[in-house]
């Protein structure tokens, strides 16, 4: 169990730099094509790591790896990387922070007092921060709101995966299967809308090492790691630990892209984090 949560831990602090790294690859980059190379990347380096080809007990099965591949990889991250074209990466880290209430809704697990405590404080907060995004732009309400919804999307992957988690396989064949369906949907949707970024020079130093960080280290890397967690600790429990990404994300934030933090943005993330405590109870 101690694995478990030295997985979940991990992840997440990976994962709270990475809204920066997003944020720095939009100006070369479109949502979409960010995605592609991001995953890309991660599904060759899990086949790397792990060749054997995952035989499945057919569609009874398969079924959850594409749920999976969909609402996980490509509607989580599709979502995620438009907000961050219209609201700040610190909004968006603390807004999506809030997966573990929608896992929690979606899991047939009991609920206490704490927990609808904690939800409603955690919305209000993101009330304050969608009126200080609105106070800075006027795409930034639908920002915060895209990454709300890529919250919702993320608590139904987290209870597909520990549906996943069942089935006996390696972590690294169930993520690099899910990659794969998610793969699809990307390439799909990077056919008939794909917008550019400002700038087309993709081959710098900075946007390499961005894309290498987020495909190798936040996908494959962490989403092995995630599994790993789910599996051990299981799904609501791993997904409580995804308080610590907003924090990340702030502090990276304001180092990295030099983003401010203003009293209804900066009272909205410490109700958020309140509200996220409260439900851990």
């Amino acid at each position: 169990m101690r694995t478990g949560y030295i997985a979940a831990i991990t992840t997440v602090l990976i994962w709270g730099v990475t809204f920066v790294s997003t944020k720095v690859l939009l100006v070369t980059l479109s949502p979409v094509e960010i995605l592609f190379i991001r995953f890309a990347l991660g599904t060759i380096a899990l086949f790397l790591i792990s060749p054997h080809i995952l035989r499945t007990k057919g569609w009874k099965e398969e079924k959850y790896f594409l749920a999976a591949g969909l609402s996980g990889i490509f509607l989580y991250y599709f979502l995620e990387n438009i907000s961050l074209v219209w609201t700040s990466a610190s909004n968006t880290g603390v807004i999506v922070s809030t997966a573990p209430f929608f896992t929690a809704l979606f899991s047939k697990e009991k609920k206490t007092k704490w927990f609808f405590v904690g939800f409603a404080a955690a919305l209000f907060g993101i009330i304050l921060m969608s009126l200080g995004s609105i106070e800075i732009s006027e795409e930034g309400l639908l920002g915060d709101m895209l990454s709300l919804l890529a919250a919702i999307v993320w608590g139904i992957y987290a209870i597909i995966s520990k549906k996943i988690s069942t089935f006996g396989y390696s972590e690294i064949q169930t993520t690099r299967r899910s990659f794969l369906y998610g793969l699809i949907f990307i390439a799909v949707t990077l056919l008939f809308w794909n917008e550019a970024g400002e700038e087309r020079n993709l081959f710098t130093a900075a946007n390499i090492g961005n894309l290498l960080f987020l495909g190798i280290i936040a996908s494959a890397l962490c989403f092995v790691l995630w599994n790993v967690a789910v599996k051990q600790i299981g799904a609501v429990k791993t997904s409580v630990f995804i308080y610590l990404v907003p924090v990340i994300t702030v502090i990276s934030s304001a180092i990295f892209l030099g983003e401010t933090i203003t009293i209804a943005s900066g009272t909205g993330t410490l109700l958020t984090l309140l509200g996220l405590f409260l439900s851990s109870k």
